[in-house]
């Protein structure tokens, strides 16, 4: 059977309880699903907002691994928050991804309504170099 040009990614522990992947990689192309701050060894979704947004950034990391691509390559984020008041959490965790400020992605924040417990979830595109 042959495959099309678009693969799924998947990361155990952090998937979707829908038909839906985790992202999608076209080439050197990669676009995210929604990708929650629940731990990926018990699957459980913490209820401190803090511990979501760190977590959320290390199931970040493991969605580019898995994708193929580094933190290097992402060129846009978009971060949802429940609450406003843990966007200083998410820019620590940033700063520490992308330390340079001459070489960071572009960012949106939205603060949203978010399901099932989730007080912040992240989208990602990024680029494969060459």
């Amino acid at each position: 059977m042959e495959t099309g040009r678009r693969r799924s990614i998947e990361v155990a522990g952090i998937g979707h309880n829908a038909p839906i992947p985790m992202g999608s990689r076209v080439g050197s192309v990669v676009f995210s699903s929604g990708i929650m701050g629940a731990d990926p060894d018990s699957g459980q979704l913490p209820e401190d907002g803090r511990e979501q947004v760190r977590l959320v950034f290390r199931n970040l990391r493991a969605f580019l691994e898995a994708a193929g691509v580094t933190d290097d390559d992402v060129v846009r984020m978009t971060v949802y928050l429940r609450d406003d008041g843990l966007r200083t959490a998410v820019n620590d965790e940033w700063l520490a991804m992308f330390p340079d400020p001459e070489s960071r992605p572009a960012r949106h924040t939205v603060v949203h309504e978010l399901r099932g417990g989730m007080q912040v979830q992240l989208e990602v595109v990024a680029v494969a170099a060459d």
